[in-house]
Order: structure tokens, then C-alpha cells, then sequence
């Protein structure tokens, strides 16, 4: 009786080409994830240049603008109490104290890209506050997407270094008034809402900090961690765990 199957030679072969289909697909998931870390720096460099825009024309930055309802009109829903003429989608004034408040639903931080795409100096239209029920926001809606994957830019108010320390992870920051754009996912409003901010792990939170400022996640024009998962220490003076490849980091940079 004749029996038909494959020789060594052939299963030989076979097993070559789904080396090389394996291959090509871990090489092309690097390729993309180099290209989205390399969108990291210009997409924050894009950010820092319209925030800086908007302060060059309306004497103020967006979100914390004393006036904006003067140029775009009132949410009446949200914002009635403040001055001007009642708009659809209308906007907030924001209280000028030269910081970008995080804190809080329709906060700053989200009325930050509503002035900047009202302005006309960024493209698409923000809610300006969480339209999620769960409270966390939404990539190009709350704020805006990145090129990295399931990541978007989220304004941080700095301040709570000192009195947060549990959860950023450094606990010899002075309490310092800082202006910073996080890179990150979806941001809750909990106790914890650093954590969804987490999306690059130690070895790229470090090169993207070595390449534009002094690789320290604790000092310097940018900040990175979460000490438990990301750095070595709880002190500003840590390092990236550049060994750990199961972990996230969040990595934030300061426009003024």
C-alpha cells in the first residue's frame, strides 16, 4: 500500500518559512513601536508650541483663561455663573492663577483643549470635561489621541508632588507649581487616577528622557515613574528599572 506525506525536505521548508513570517512579524511590531515612540517628543514638542501660541494672542493660557467666555461664550450647563452670553457648546473661564488645574469634572485641564480647538490653533472639537459616566476620559474627545497606541495627552498640575507622594512616588519633591502634559491612557478622576497613565515601559520612558533632558525620571524638564513598578527608589535621585520589561511608567513635559 502507497502512503502519501510529507518528506523531511518539505516539512524542512515549511518550517523555514514560518520562521520567517514569525520573524517578520515581531520586526514589523518593533517598526511600529519605534515610530510611536519616535511621535512621543513631536507630538509633545506640537502641544508645548500651540500652548504657547495661545498665550502669545489671548494673555493667558487655555483652561485657566480669565475670559474665555468672552470669546466663545457660556456653557450654561456647566459654567452659568460665569460671565458672558450663554453658547452651544459654550465654554468655562478658567481662574488665571497661571497653572492648569487638574483636579475636578470640566476642570482646566479638559477646558485646556476646548480653548486651544476654539482658538483654532489645534485641529478637532473637546468636550472640555469627562463625557465618560465612569469618569475617565476619552481619547480624541476628552483630550487628544497620540500616535501611541491606546495613549493620549492629558495637562497634569504638578502642585500635588508632595502631598501625593503615594502615588507618584517620590517623596523629597518640594511642593513646586509645575505645568506639565502627561503622555498616558485614559485618565480617571479616583485616588488613583495616575495609574491608567502608565503606557511606556522603563527602557522607553528612559530613552525618550536621555534623548531631551538628563534620563533622571525625578528631575529635570521631564518626569517619569511610579517608583514601586518603574524606578529604583522613592527619592527624586532613582533611576529606570531599564531591566524590567512587565511594567509601566508615566512620563510627563513640562511647558513652563
Amino acid at each position: 500500500m502507497r502512503r502519501n506525506g510529507f518528506s523531511l525536505v518539505e516539512l524542512s521548508i515549511v518550517l523555514v518559512i514560518l520562521g520567517l513570517l514569525t520573524g517578520g512579524i515581531l520586526a514589523g511590531r518593533s517598526l511600529i513601536r519605534a515610530s510611536e515612540l519616535r511621535s512621543v517628543t513631536s507630538e509633545a514638542d506640537k502641544h508645548k508650541t500651540s500652548i504657547m501660541s495661545f498665550r502669545g494672542k489671548y494673555l493667558g493660557l487655555p483652561g485657566d483663561l480669565t475670559n474665555a467666555t468672552a470669546f466663545w461664550g457660556k456653557d450654561a450647563t456647566l459654567c452659568n455663573s460665569h460671565t458672558g452670553t450663554a453658547a452651544t457648546p459654550g465654554t468655562c473661564n478658567g481662574n488665571g492663577s497661571g497653572v492648569i488645574s487638574d483636579l475636578g469634572v470640566g476642570v482646566e485641564s479638559y477646558r485646556a483643549w476646548q480653548h486651544l480647538s476654539f482658538a483654532g490653533i489645534i485641529e478637532g472639537n473637546y468636550a472640555g470635561t469627562i463625557t465618560n459616566s465612569i469618569t475617565t476620559s476619552v481619547l480624541g474627545i476628552d483630550i487628544p489621541a497620540s500616535k501611541l497606541a491606546n495613549a493620549g495627552w492629558t495637562f497634569v498640575d504638578f502642585s500635588q508632588l508632595a502631598s501625593v507622594n503615594d502615588e507618584l512616588g517620590y517623596t523629597d519633591l518640594p511642593n513646586t507649581r509645575l505645568n506639565m502634559l502627561f503622555i498616558g491612557g485614559v485618565r480617571p478622576l479616583s485616588a488613583n487616577r495616575w495609574a491608567n497613565l502608565t503606557v511606556l515601559r522603563p527602557e522607553e520612558a528612559w530613552n525618550i528622557d536621555t534623548k531631551i533632558d538628563d534620563g533622571m525620571p525625578g528631575k529635570g524638564k521631564i518626569r517619569g515613574g511610579r517608583h514601586t513598578t518603574c524606578t529604583t527608589g522613592s527619592t527624586s535621585d532613582s533611576e529606570y528599572q531599564l531591566q524590567l520589561n512587565d511594567t509601566r511608567c508615566f512620563l510627563g513635559f513640562q511647558f513652563l
